[in-house]
C-alpha cells in the first residue's frame, strides 16, 4: 500500500468492476473468439469480409453517433446490423441478426468465475459501508454474483456519461448523501477511474496488481490517494479514521 495524499477516513466506497475486482482480460478474449464462432456459423455472410473491416464499421458508426462510446451494448448492437445490412440482409433480418447475436454476447459476456478473494473482501466491506459499482462495460453484475454486496450499480450508457465524465461520480455521490471527499473510489485504469474520481472530489484508490510503476504508466496524469495491489488492503483503509 501506497499513500501520494494525505487520506481522509471514508464512509463509503464506489468500485470499477472489470479488471479491478476480476481479472476481465481473459473474459474479452473468450468473449471474442466465442462470438467471432457463432456469427461465422450462424450467419455465414459475415465470414466474407475480414476482422479489419468489421473494426472500421465500428470507427465509422462513431464519427456518425459519437454517444456509442458510452454505451458498448448499443455500439457492438449497430456494428452487426449495418454490417449484415451492408452484406446483404434485408433491414428486418439484419436487426434480427443483431438482436440474437447481443443474446449470445450477453451470454458470453458474464459466464465467468469471480476471485474468492473479492466476494471475501467485499462481504467484509459492505458490513461496514454502503458501495457503489460504477462500471464502463456490460457485464451482467447479478448473473455473476457481485449485485448482492453493492446497494446501486452505475452503467454507463444507461445510466450516464462514461469515466472519466463526473456524470456517474455525481450520481454515485448524491445518492450516497456524503461529502464526495468521503467516497472513495476503487479502479485500476488511472484515466477513467484515478482521474475521473479526482475531478469528481472523491478520493482515489489505484489498483495496481500488475506491479506498474505510476511515474512510469502513459495515462497518469494525476496523483491518486493511495494504490493498493491486493484487494485485501482495502478493509485496512475503510477502517483509517474509523471510530
Amino acid at each position: 500500500m501506497k499513500f501520494f495524499r494525505p487520506f481522509h477516513a471514508i464512509e463509503a466506497m464506489t468500485f470499477d468492476l472489470d479488471d479491478t475486482l476480476y481479472d476481465n482480460r481473459p473474459v474479452i478474449r473468450r468473449l471474442e473468439t466465442e462470438f467471432t464462432a457463432w456469427l461465422y456459423k450462424y450467419h455465414p455472410i459475415s465470414a466474407t469480409q475480414p476482422m479489419s473491416w468489421w473494426r472500421q464499421l465500428k470507427k465509422e458508426l462513431l464519427r456518425q453517433d459519437g454517444w456509442l462510446a458510452n454505451d458498448l451494448t448499443l455500439w457492438r448492437y449497430k456494428q452487426i446490423e449495418l454490417g449484415l445490412y451492408r452484406l446483404g440482409y434485408e433491414k428486418w433480418q439484419a436487426q434480427q441478426a443483431a438482436d440474437d447475436a447481443m443474446e449470445q454476447v450477453r451470454h458470453l459476456r458474464s459466464d465467468f468465475h469471480i476471485p474468492q478473494q473479492t466476494h471475501q473482501v467485499l462481504e467484509v466491506l459492505a458490513k461496514q459501508m454502503p458501495l457503489v459499482a460504477i462500471t464502463n462495460g456490460n457485464v451482467d453484475v447479478e448473473r455473476i454474483g457481485l449485485a448482492r454486496y453493492f446497494t446501486l450499480i452505475l452503467k454507463s450508457g444507461q445510466d450516464g456519461y462514461a469515466k472519466p465524465h463526473r456524470q456517474m461520480f455525481d450520481k454515485a455521490v448524491d445518492y450516497l448523501q456524503l461529502p464526495s471527499y468521503k467516497v472513495l473510489h476503487v479502479g485500476d485504469h488511472l484515466s477513467s477511474d484515478v482521474q475521473g474520481a479526482k475531478d469528481s472530489g472523491l478520493q482515489a484508490c489505484w489498483f495496481n496488481d500488475q506491479s506498474v510503476l505510476l511515474n512510469r504508466h502513459p495515462c497518469a496524469r494525476v496523483l491518486p490517494d493511495v494504490e493498493v495491489s491486493n484487494l485485501g488492503e482495502l478493509v485496512v483503509l475503510a477502517n483509517i479514521g474509523a471510530h
